[in-house]
């Protein structure tokens, strides 16, 4: 179980803390300081870590020549009607943007069978299935 604890500081500066790491979170300069990354660039570096990862288990796995995996993510949201490719049809979508490119002698099938494995990563699966959320104030 994964397990991260959260203390506010200055301001909006937030302290998080992961398994013996800390990372300093903000927001961008006129609403905080900047010092660290945004709520939404952490859920899209978490997104993408696990994207990389799964894929370089793969390929390992596999034997195969995946020098690196290089990866931009975005994250916007936008009118139902201005999204091809989204089951929603009215109202705001949230739309995650997902770039990968693979380093390495690599054949098509091979690229093709990593851009799959790229979709499975477990923390994709989780934010695909709207996972419930529970509060509690103690």
């Amino acid at each position: 179980m994964a397990k991260v604890t959260v203390q506010s500081l200055v301001g909006f500066q937030t302290l998080l803390t992961a398994g013996g790491h800390s990372i300093l979170a903000d927001e961008p300069k006129g609403i905080g300081t900047g010092l660290g990354p945004d709520p939404y660039e952490l859920l899209l570096s978490a997104l993408g870590a696990c994207t990389a990862m799964t894929v370089r288990m793969y390929a390992d796995r596999k034997g195969w020549p995946l020098a690196s995996v290089h990866a931009e993510l975005s994250h916007e949201r936008i009118h139902a009607s201005d999204c091809g490719d989204c089951e929603q049809d009215d109202g705001i979508v949230e739309r995650i943007t997902v770039s990968i490119h693979f380093e390495g002698d690599l054949d098509a099938a091979q690229r093709e069978r990593l851009a799959d494995i790229a979709t499975r990563c477990p923390v994709r699966k989780t934010l695909a299935a709207g996972p419930h959320i529970s509060d509690e104030v103690v």
